[in-house]
């Protein structure tokens, strides 16, 4: 069971926002289902919620339970004063500006929910997770609590022709620009995209955890296929092993083409095993050795052999994690 409320607020009196609504409606849409097409998060997306009293009980139900993930999106207003941060509702006045981001922390603190996790897109995000209060414990960041925030305590959270600019760039990690070789998309993963993406004169993102491993967020289709992912260890038995290569990998090395051919010509299974070989080098898992290029390599008859990565991945096979 994964769970996700979306809220995405622009009616704000004296302070209207214009891609709030439109961020979190695709930002739904997207973690609804996973590239595949399956079935990934039951998403409740509520747009222009009137009232503090009505956002606060819309959080208390979606951690409620014991479901495997609840997520929470929230693309709106934020503010920070000197007790703390609040994400603001349309019904704000002096003093009582909106949610009190440690009383969401709290809450999500206390849910039975396997995996919490909070994105915020909105002006001094940062400041949740950072309670004013230290000796308040239960405004510490609990186990199985991830937070990822648009801006630190003290920023601006932009928006740019009606969209927001770190929800921009979520909704690109998510569709697979932050997944793995296995297609797996994680906090961790959409904060390293979203943090190479942003300068240091843009606003920061900020990302908080208490996890002992990551949850994946949304699986994509992977840009290798995971049988040959797993084919690592049969091509390289070992760690150092450097796979052999001749001309006979080489589908146009064949007497049906015309140009020059040499012996050993074309074999059918060993044109299988190079086309995989070529798919690990296009994602930077091996590296022809004494040549630039796998087709010259397998020409002159040299070899191939793992990266740094291809190590990792090498290893998460041969561990039966993969």
């Amino acid at each position: 069971m994964r769970k996700a409320l979306v809220i995405g607020i622009n009616n704000y009196p004296n302070a209207p926002l214009r891609g709030c609504i439109n961020d979190a409606s695709v930002f739904g849409g997207i973690i609804e289902t996973n590239g595949d097409g399956s079935p990934n998060y039951d998403v409740r997306l509520i747009t222009d919620v009137s009232t503090k009293a009505e956002l606060k009980g819309h959080i208390r139900d979606l951690f409620s339970g014991d479901a495997d993930t609840a997520l929470f999106y929230f693309s709106g207003h934020g503010y920070l004063d000197d007790i703390g941060g609040y994400i603001v509702t349309p019904d704000f006045q002096a003093n009582d500006e909106g949610v009190s981001m440690d009383e969401i922390l709290t809450i999500a603190n206390e849910s039975k929910a396997k995996n919490r996790v909070i994105i915020l897109d909105c002006c001094h995000s940062g400041a949740f997770g950072s309670p004013k209060n230290a000796g308040n414990k239960s405004t510490h960041i609990a186990e199985g609590v991830s937070i990822l925030t648009a801006s630190k305590n003290d920023e601006a959270a932009m928006e740019i022709n009606g969209h927001g600019v770190f929800t921009n760039l979520l909704l690109d990690a998510l569709q697979g620009g932050a997944s793995d070789l296995r297609g797996h998309i994680t906090p961790g993963s959409i904060y390293a995209y979203i943090d190479q993406a942003l300068g240091p004169w843009d606003q920061r993102p900020v990302f908080k955890t208490n996890i002992t491993r990551f949850t994946s967020l949304r699986t994509v289709i992977p840009q290798v296929p995971i049988e040959i992912l797993r084919s690592l260890t049969e091509y390289f038995p070992s760690a150092t092993h450097q796979f052999n290569l001749d001309p006979s990998f080489e589908v146009t090395n064949s007497s049906n083409v015309e140009h020059k051919i040499i012996e050993p010509y074309a074999n059918e299974l060993n044109v299988k095993k190079f086309k995989d070989l070529q798919k690990l080098e296009s994602v930077g898992l091996i590296i022809p050795v004494g040549e630039q290029h796998m087709y010259f390599a397998a020409m002159n008859s040299k070899s191939c052999k793992l990266t740094a990565l291809g190590y990792h991945y090498w290893r998460l096979v041969k561990d039966k994690r993969i």
